[in-house]
């Protein structure tokens, strides 16, 4: 558009309305959006938590148009970019394009070249793809003017779906000149949200939070005193459930069992976890999304991007390591707007459990120091495997390490990975700093995991519990929690009319 940047701050609010009608047929913007749309066009960069289905995509799409120069979203998954560029395509509102390493290079420089010449508006990246300087180099050269991270919860480690390559991201927005940067996600409490405007470097941030409470989603917490009781418990709900729906589970091997008692129902069960091959992950993820199978258990590692309107039920067999990490996952229920219901299912050694898999290991001074005296030992930025190889230590551990001490501001990683340390960096003090950061993170996690205890002990108002985690006000009493509930107000399976096995 010719006149992107000689429209007013006044005219701003027409003009996004104009474009939101005849380039999207919204007859009006959702809450949220046009705050948020505002907020980028006068310059700000701005974080946006809202419901997934709420239009977070909108805001980009029509800021984007509204800015002269491209806009580079970064989305975790191949799937999710392609969804976002077919529905841009659909609507023609202006080119769009996927960039990844699964395309040949010919494509690849194809739609480099087109995005540098400004005939692409909107480009969709991996966060693994910018590891590569070359790729900066291009970004450089198209002039970004809009930087989009969706599912921005992934960069913080206190909150859900960690992913170190988005750790890099904030060094990446300022090589590129730091144009207008939106961080877009569907859940975040405030802890969770401060990190992500840290880690971004976001200069003048507007923490736009919309909508956490979604009233259509019924909660309950049943309390289990073994194992075997609660596993029939689970086979014996969801063989009367209304369907489709998810089961979470904490291990791959729990998934897989529970699937084998579903299926021994006469349920068309399918599981998924991080253990199967990609493509074997891919089938059965279509399997469920298609209708084809009721019912999918899974770890976490389901769901992110899933959108499956019609899901009636969130079962967790086991609870999960945090209430940020609960709600997103409950979220993912009842996007058709109606009823449907997430329940966990609980013993009280679950915590224990859950404990032990989510802890973080401790990381003594003395081993930061090592690790940092071996990184400043070479004249150029170190490579984090050389240096686990090197030292005879974990990868994890070394990364662990690395981030600490980027946060003690000893280190710096570069936008490929490579860590350097600051120049004059006291590292025997930056060490210290770094390990009591270590242990204050290993702390939060299990105060994390006693919020959940809460959630699952809770006596009153669950709802109420969890928005207010998450910094909603919220005061109950909901009249959609078990807590809630009053007599008579819900269906409730006759426990004596039994699983599938029982009665044929």
């Amino acid at each position: 558009m010719a006149n992107r940047k000689s429209i007013t701050q006044s005219a701003h609010e027409s003009q996004i309305e104009k474009i939101a009608r005849e380039k999207f047929g919204f007859p009006e913007l959702r809450p949220g959006q046009q705050e948020a749309i505002e907020s980028i066009l006068a310059g700000d960069d701005v974080l946006l938590v809202q419901p997934t289905g709420s239009g977070k995509s909108a805001v980009y799409q029509i800021a984007g148009l509204l800015i002269e120069g491209p806009t580079v979203v970064i989305s975790p998954l191949i799937a999710l970019q392609k969804d976002q560029v077919d529905s841009i395509e659909s609507q023609s509102v202006a080119e769009a394009a996927v960039i990844n390493s699964l395309q040949r290079v010919s494509d690849i420089r194809d739609r480099l070249a087109r995005l540098e010449g400004g005939g692409i508006e909107y480009t969709f990246l991996a966060p693994e793809q910018l590891r590569n300087a070359e790729m900066i180099d291009h970004l450089k050269r198209a002039k970004v003017s809009l930087f989009v991270i969706d599912e921005a919860h992934c960069i913080s480690q206190w909150g859900h779906d960690f992913r170190p390559d988005y750790l890099r991201l904030g060094s990446i927005i300022e090589e590129l000149g730091h144009p207008r940067t939106l961080a877009l996600t569907a859940t975040a409490s405030p802890s969770v949200r401060d990190e992500i405007v840290e880690r971004l470097g976001m200069r003048n941030a507007k923490v736009l939070v919309h909508g956490f409470d979604r009233p259509n989603i019924y909660l309950r917490v049943d309390h289990f005193k073994t194992e075997s009781e609660k596993r029939d418990a689970l086979i014996h709900r969801v063989r009367w459930a209304d369907k489709p729906g998810i089961v979470y589970t904490g291990t791959r091997k729990a998934a897989e069992e529970i699937m084998q008692g579903l299926a021994e129902e006469g349920i068309e069960t399918v599981f998924y976890h991080a253990g199967l091959a990609r493509k074997q992950r891919d089938v059965i993820q279509e399997r469920f999304m298609s209708g084809e199978s009721e019912v999918i258990v899974a770890t976490n590692a389901f769901g992110m991007g899933i959108d499956k309107p019609n899901i009636r039920f969130v079962y967790h067999y086991e609870p999960s390591d945090s209430l940020d990490s609960y709600y997103q996952e409950i979220g993912r229920a009842g996007r058709d707007g109606e009823k449907a219901e997430a329940v966990l299912f609980y013993r009280r050694e679950d915590i224990g459990a859950q404990s032990f898999k989510a802890r973080e290991g401790k990381l003594e001074p003395e081993l930061l120091e090592r690790i940092a005296e071996r990184i400043s030992a070479q004249d150029e930025p170190a490579e984090p495997k050389a240096v686990a190889d090197e030292l005879g230590l974990s990868a994890r551990k070394v990364s662990t390490a690395i981030q600490r001490l980027e946060d003690a501001g000893a280190a710096e990683v570069m936008p490929n990975g490579e860590v350097r340390i600051v120049e004059d960096a006291d590292l025997t003090d930056a060490a210290r700093t770094a390990a009591e950061e270590q242990e204050q993170r290993r702390t939060a996690k299990r105060e994390r995991l006693e919020k959940m205890r809460d959630y699952a002990d809770a006596t009153g108002c669950r709802r109420e519990l969890i928005l207010r985690y998450l910094g909603d006000d919220f005061t109950g009493p909901c009249k959609s929690c078990d807590n809630c509930e009053t007599e008579g107000d819900r269906f409730a399976v006759d426990a004596s009319v039994g699983t599938r096995r029982e009665v044929v």
